[in-house]
């Protein structure tokens, strides 16, 4: 099985890149989608794309007390949920070590407490289903530590213990934990990078590998191959990584001195 058909899906994020193209794949294969994003009027238009098939609620998964009332305009829309695939996230990275811990929380917010949001939101219509899958987005970036990426590619790793830890503690219900890593993906939020991205796909790609790999039941969604293979193995033996990787990655030079 590839597809996923006739189930009730809320996907955060959606407002742009991989939850936006999920969200357009879901509805044209006969699911009922709840598309959740911080812009209303993007959401809007993407309703207007499938409006049989899509509604929104607009919500800032990073904002705690917001949640609480997200829960009951959720609840409006539906008395379950079969599949919830939390894709709300940001990228920030630590150029010069700067260590700002305003934008290290930034990030966190929306990464890893986001993701704690969207699960306690959605557990109680989760429970209703006969068999619910929680699934959300990490990144490839967790598997080595990159240069700069101490705020992106902690939240990710923290998320990635999150989720594992979730499924050990449901692991005699029907709940269904997915964590999903993918690699470099076209979306508004890259197109900020600086740097080269190997192996680039499109956030509609990506949505096709994360469709097939929930299809199939796969607890770790990891895209693409061709990179995750050789991020794998590199995080087997990170001295590889330190000493062959990294040297040719990094931008600092001399520490700051003040």
């Amino acid at each position: 099985m590839t597809e996923i058909r006739n189930r009730t899906l809320w996907v955060t994020g959606a407002s742009s890149g991989i939850g936006r193209a999920l969200v357009l794949r879901l509805a044209e294969h006969n699911n009922f989608v709840i598309a959740s994003g911080r812009r209303r009027e993007a959401l809007e238009e993407l309703q207007q794309l499938a409006p049989t098939h899509i509604r929104i609620l607009d919500c800032d998964v990073a904002d705690d007390s917001g949640m609480a009332s997200t829960f009951e305009r959720l609840k409006d829309l539906t008395d379950h949920l079969d599949t919830v695939i939390a894709c709300a996230g940001t990228c920030e990275y630590d150029d010069d070590l700067q260590l700002d811990t305003t934008m290290y929380r930034r990030v966190f917010d929306a990464n890893f407490f986001g993701v704690v949001n969207t699960l306690h939101c959605a557990l109680p219509l989760l429970a209703v289903s006969a068999s619910p899958v929680f699934a959300a987005l990490g990144s490839l970036s967790s598997l080595v530590p990159f240069p700069r990426a101490e705020a992106y590619g902690s939240s990710k790793a923290a998320l990635d213990y999150f989720l594992a830890s979730v499924r050990g503690d449901v692991c005699h219900t029907n709940l269904k934990v997915v964590l999903i890593r993918p690699g470099f993906v076209d979306t508004p939020l890259t197109a900020q990078n600086d740097f080269d991205m190997p192996f680039l796909i499109s956030a509609e790609q990506a949505a096709e590998y994360i469709e097939v790999g929930l299809a199939r039941r796969k607890s770790i969604i990891d895209f693409p191959l061709r990179l995750s293979l050789p991020l794998r193995f590199l995080g087997f033996f990170r001295f590889l990584w330190f000493r062959f990787c990294t040297p040719k990655i990094s931008r600092i030079r001399t520490l700051r001195k003040s």
